[in-house]
């Protein structure tokens, strides 16, 4: 069980990290405590450190993380009773925190919409909101021990923050229907099975494999990374001829960057490309 918190609030640290490892931009929930649930302000905060991401040509690739043995334990109830002093009313809580919220700032709309990879790297539970956190996030590694947990309708509710549209296109309509009616929970073994997750390593290894693959990730031309996820994003919607042109205006802006020829250039001297996101 959580411990209470005995900590003045002027003496807490963020509760949004935000940490830039070369190109790569280490966001990580910061409420251990609480195995890192959501209040208000974190919605606010994470969303804006997201926007932050999304401005900074450094940025290649953002990292989702929470501090401790937890990824994110959802909406932390109990603080939005607080915060909203609805005498205790937790229902009530919930629909004025999600009401407050406008949907630029949700969280998980700022992740969908990020033009720049994501990856999210989940140790332990990612429980109700923090598994529509971690679904927003382009690739997911996750820990041995760790369990997603869609378990809304257990709590009379839904996945509000985009899970009902993200589920079907990562598993499929049936499995994501058997998930979501069962409210259940899933391993990280189990995660890699159905294609909810892309790894699945030892729990301390979670955020270092999800950095290794950040890395990996910003080496590459930028420019061509962001319009690949565009296009993967596209496809969905795109018929087969329509998408075939959509790739094809996308090929001919990028071959009038900096990095194009760059990476011509590096292939014809046999050495490794130096992008620039030009």
């Amino acid at each position: 069980m959580p411990t209470p918190d005995t900590t003045r609030e002027e003496e807490r640290p963020p509760e949004v990290l935000y940490e830039m490892l070369g190109h790569v931009a280490l966001i990580t929930l910061n409420r251990p405590h609480r195995r890192n649930a959501i209040t208000t302000p974190m919605l606010r905060l994470l969303s804006s450190r997201l926007d932050q991401a999304a401005v900074d040509p450094e940025v290649r690739v953002v990292v989702l993380t929470g501090a401790g043995d937890g990824f994110c334990a959802g909406l932390d109830l109990k603080s939005l009773d607080k915060e909203n002093r609805s005498g205790g009313d937790a229902s009530k809580s919930m629909q004025k925190a999600v009401s407050g919220i406008g949907r630029a700032e949700l969280p998980p709309v700022v992740l969908h919409e990020l033009a720049k990879p994501t990856i999210a790297a989940v140790r332990g539970a990612a429980a109700g909101y923090g598994f529509d956190l971690a679904l927003g996030c382009d690739v997911r590694v996750v820990g041995r021990s760790s369990r997603l947990m869609g378990n809304f309708v257990t709590r009379g509710v839904v996945p509000e923050s985009g899970g009902t549209w993200l589920l079907p296109r990562l598993v499929g309509q049936a499995r994501a229907a058997e998930l979501v009616f069962r409210g259940a929970t899933v391993t990280g073994d189990e995660a890699v099975a159905l294609g909810l997750a892309n790894q699945v390593v030892p729990d301390d290894e979670v955020v270092p494999a999800a950095l290794a693959l950040a890395e990996e990730i910003a080496a590459n031309a930028p420019l061509a990374v962001q319009a690949a996820k565009r296009l993967l994003q596209a496809a969905d919607q795109d018929g087969f001829e329509a998408h075939v042109h959509r790739v094809l205006d996308v090929t001919r802006e990028l071959f009038g960057t900096a990095d194009f020829r760059e990476g011509i250039a590096s292939f014809a001297e046999r050495r490794p490309p130096v992008f620039t996101g030009r």
